[in-house]
């Protein structure tokens, strides 16, 4: 469990990055952090992990405070999965996925063996092991990325906007892979993400943000589309837009979800 009690932020100069900031993230759940840029987030996200210190406040996970222990020990016990991989150019696939392991002692021999374990649960094929990062699709570069964070076993995962580099369709299927993942390792995961599509497709909860940090709604992706908290809330998350508000017609005997344009989006099954 991850709790943020009060956490701010204010850089050198006086710019006001999170302002008493507070959430529990349960474990095992994903939770959606989202907003536009200059709301924190990520922020927020890399306060987990003491890439970020907070101002004021305090971070915890399973009640200890992460200030309180050694912060390179705390990095390499979360995974972290950034934008673009965040690969190292000049290693292999292998020795990418394998770095944690080897940092925490674990010969290289066993290392690679877990490494292309790794691989195989994140959909890369074998092959790729001994190619670098320059030679991958930007999607193959991301599943990298993803394994790298699972490497040594973490209970919690960091994902700040980990699919927004790639096309719309490996997205997608970078989605399917995190939502597959999850259901098989039940992590604790936070994600960062812009794109609120995203969040309510990932995320058990949701927490939309407004500037610095401020929760503008905290819910399940039904509940915050079926009541909105405020108009800001509503427009961000596009209650009110034509793909959102669907109803049913029947063609052919079977019964069709139909947009508020009149565009069919999908087949109702009882």
């Amino acid at each position: 469990m991850i709790e943020f009690e009060a956490v701010s932020k204010t850089y050198p100069g006086g710019s006001v990055a999170v302002e008493e900031f507070s959430l529990t993230v349960p474990s095992h759940r994903t939770v959606a952090l989202v907003g536009s840029s200059g709301s924190g987030k990520t922020t927020l996200l890399r306060m987990v992990n003491r890439m970020v210190e907070p101002t004021r406040g305090r971070v915890l996970i399973d009640g200890q405070n992460v200030q309180a222990g050694n912060a390179v020990s705390l990095r390499r016990s979360i995974g972290y999965v950034l934008q673009a991989g965040g690969l190292l150019p000049h290693r292999t696939v292998l020795d990418n996925v394998a770095t944690v392991l080897r940092l925490n002692g674990l010969s290289r021999t066993p290392a690679r063996q877990k490494a292309a374990e790794l691989m195989g649960r994140v959909g890369l094929d074998a092959g790729l092991a001994r190619r670098y990062p320059g030679e991958l699709s930007g999607g193959q570069q991301q599943r990298v990325g993803v394994a790298r964070a699972l490497a040594p076993d973490p209970n919690i995962l960091l994902m700040d906007e980990p699919f927004g580099a790639v096309d719309p369709i490996v997205r997608r299927e970078l989605q399917d892979e995190l939502l597959r993942i999850q259901k098989e390792l039940g992590k604790t995961i936070v994600f960062v993400t812009h794109d609120v599509d995203e969040a309510f497709r990932l995320g058990d909860e949701v927490v939309v943000l407004r500037d610095h940090g401020v929760v503008a709604q905290r819910g399940t992706p039904a509940e915050i589309l079926a009541a909105p908290a405020d108009d800001f809330v509503a427009d961000f998350v596009g209650a009110n837009r034509a793909e959102r508000t669907l109803h049913t017609q029947t063609v052919g005997g079977r019964t069709i979800a139909v947009d508020g344009d009149g565009r069919p989006v999908g087949v109702m099954t009882s």
